[in-house]
Parts: structure tokens; sequence; C-alpha cells
């Protein structure tokens, strides 16, 4: 069993929702946590039908109960969200403790659905991370096959990653009618996984996928909304030169954006590995941000001249990733101009691919990636988040 690093125990006294894409481990995750609470699972028809046809059913059938669980989970909570008012009724009346769980708040955002006016904490689940996988943390594997736990653990995870893109990212958006033209879409998603990692040019998209760029715009939503990407904003503070302002974009799971692009066989030094090494840490920064519950923004910084920084957390932290065995000084740049507009950036970070870790005269810190991921996850740069 892998213990999760998520910061939900079996003694709250609070309802929650907890949000993840499909397959990252949270029905699991909820069992295990929960063993003795009633369950109640939204893909299931029977489930769906009922409560679809009569929300209240939810409270006459805990009434009817001798004993009343202390926890009550709803699985794909977004399928009915009319059942929400009678989560809040519950709550409020009864006190009972709901567990909300989805793989997207599209439905109830767009909807207009009760989210019971803050009396709920949110948890957001994310894919397997190295301070989970422990001494079993190979950069490879994660690079490859990806974070979600089917994929990552599979002798084959080629099979899985097909189904999963094929099945869900795919047939279940055409199921919800998200969008009006599959086809477009079909090339929107390899459109988008071909520029995962770099700054979003929304009217280019469009062009490849011959959709307008409203239509793209709406279709990088439905990623969002369905925790399948996010974007990651530009770092805009205090500029004394001309930066980038536009987004970039990251796909949540690298191995569907292996899958939807054809990338194999990666390894170091290609510039396709790099993309996906990338990818990678970015899900480990979004993963610890939230799982150390310090919520720290997460962007990038860019020149307008192209000179970057993969990702600033906060206001004190640039970090530069580069999946390379040996670093070269134009590795550098970023890191070296970041501190001529922001002198307030105390820790510059390089993470890569060498044996040992080192610092250099500038105060920049090279680290081997497994270092970086131990130190981030023991918290050695909380403070400065």
């Amino acid at each position: 069993m892998i213990l999760r690093a998520i910061p939900l125990t079996p003694d709250t006294q609070e309802t929650f929702f907890l949000w993840g894409p499909r397959q990252t481990g949270k029905t699991t995750f909820l069992q295990e946590q929960f063993p003795e609470a009633l369950r109640y699972d939204l893909l299931k028809s029977s489930d769906f039908t009922r409560f679809t046809r009569n929300p209240e059913s939810l409270g006459e059938e805990l009434r009817a109960m001798a004993e009343r669980p202390r926890v009550v989970i709803i699985d794909e909570i977004q399928k009915v969200p009319q059942l929400l008012d009678e989560v809040q009724r519950l709550m409020v009346e009864d006190g009972q403790v709901f567990g909300l769980c989805g793989s997207s708040a599209r439905k109830l955002r767009r909807g207009h659905a009760n989210l019971l006016g803050g009396r709920a904490v949110r948890y957001e689940m994310y894919g397997l991370t190295s301070a989970e996988m422990g001494a079993d943390a190979q950069v490879q594997r994660f690079v490859s096959a990806g974070v979600l736990p089917r994929h990552h653990l599979a002798v084959r995870p080629e099979r899985m990653l097909r189904a999963y893109v094929e099945d869900y990212l795919r047939l279940e958006v055409a199921q919800e009618g998200l969008v009006r033209n599959l086809s477009a879409f079909h090339d929107f998603l390899r459109a988008s996984a071909l520029g995962d990692t770099e700054i979003v040019n929304f009217e280019n998209i469009a062009r490849e996928c011959g959709v307008s760029a409203p239509t793209a715009k709406e279709h990088y939503q439905i990623l969002v909304d369905s925790l399948l990407g996010a974007f990651v904003p530009a770092y805009t503070e205090r500029e004394k030169r001309r930066v980038v302002r536009a987004p970039k974009f990251y796909y949540r799971d690298v191995g569907c954006v292996n899958h939807l692009i054809r990338r194999q066989d990666l390894q170091p030094g290609q510039e396709a590995f790099g993309k996906a090494f990338e990818n990678w840490i970015c899900h480990e920064l979004h993963a610890h941000s939230a799982y150390s519950e310090r919520h720290y923004s997460i962007r990038y910084w860019r020149l307008a001249s192209g000179i970057e920084v993969d990702f600033v957390l906060g206001d004190r932290v640039a970090i530069e990733i580069k999946g390379v065995t040996r670093v070269r000084p134009q590795h550098l740049n970023g890191l070296e101009q970041i501190c001529v507009d922001h002198p307030g950036i105390e820790t510059r970070i390089l993470v890569c691919l060498e044996a040992r870790a080192r610092r250099l005269e500038s105060g920049i810190l090279v680290l081997p990636v497994l270092e970086f991921l131990k130190r981030l996850w023991a918290g050695e740069w909380n403070a400065s988040l």
C-alpha cells in the first residue's frame, strides 16, 4: 500500500470536497481513511437515477438507519449537482459530515451549484509523488509512464495510457456534451500536448485545430475544469524590463502527453526528455504546494528576449529545470538574470541529472533531481514560500 501525502485524516470533523483527475486514487484513499463510512457512488446507475429523481431521498435513507454513520462519502458528486442542497441541509440541521469526491467541478461551477457556502474544506489529490514512492522513486519511470497510479505501477503502461486517453479524455468529454465538434477536440488534444510546458498562443492552437480562438480557449478550460491540466501564470512583479505575460500550460500527467504525441524512448539530453522532465517537476511542485498546505504561488519568468526561469515559487525561490547530466554555463542564464529585476529572490536552484549537489560561486545551487525533491518534501525551503 502506498501511503498518500494528502493531509486529510480519518478524525476530520468537517465536511470536505476531494477533487482530482480520474484514476489518481481518490476512491481507494477514502476507503482506506474512512472504512466505516456509508458510501454512494454516482457512477452507479442505481444511485445516480435515485438521487437525480429525488435528492431528498438521501436524508430519508439516513433517517431510516438505526445508527447513522459519522461520515457519508458521495463519489462523483458533480454528476448530480442538485444533491448538494440536500447535503447542506443535513449538515446544518443534523451535523452530518460528508466526504464529497469528484473529478470535475465544471458542472458545479457552470450550473451555479450549491458549493455549501464555504462550509466544506477543499482538498485536491494529485498523481503519485516522489515522496509517496520513497526509495522506489525512479526518474525514468515518472517521466515515461507518468504519475497516475495505475499507469505508473503497470508493467506495460502504454496499454493503460491508451485506454485512459481514448476512453476518458475523448469519449467522456463527448458523453458530457462539452464539445460539439469531437473531431476538432481530438486535434486539440494533440496540439495542446505538443505545446505542453510552453507559452500558450490561442490563435496558433485554434489555427492548427480548425476552430476559433474562443473555442480553443474553451477547450483549454475543459482540461482545467476536469483537473487534467493547469495554467502556470507569468511572474510580473515590479519588472524593470519587458516580460512575457501569457501563461504556460501543463498537463497534470506527463504519461498522457507522451501517449498523445507518440513520445517514446525518452533519454536524458533529448529536447523531448527535457519537456517531460519539466512537466514532472511541475507536478511535484503543485502537489507539494497543496499537500504542505502552504499554497504558495507557482509562476514562470521570461524576458521578451527569451531568457527565462521555469518556476518562481512565491517571491523568493527561483527554479530552473534541465534534463541533462552536465550543467553548462548557458543553462544558468535565467537564474543569473532574474536577480537583476528581483533582488529579493534569495534561493536559486538548478534541478538536473548530475550525480552530486554543488553550490556555485554565484550562489546558485545545482541539485540532482531526487535530492532536490527530498529536500523540497522535507520542507527545506518552506520558510521562503
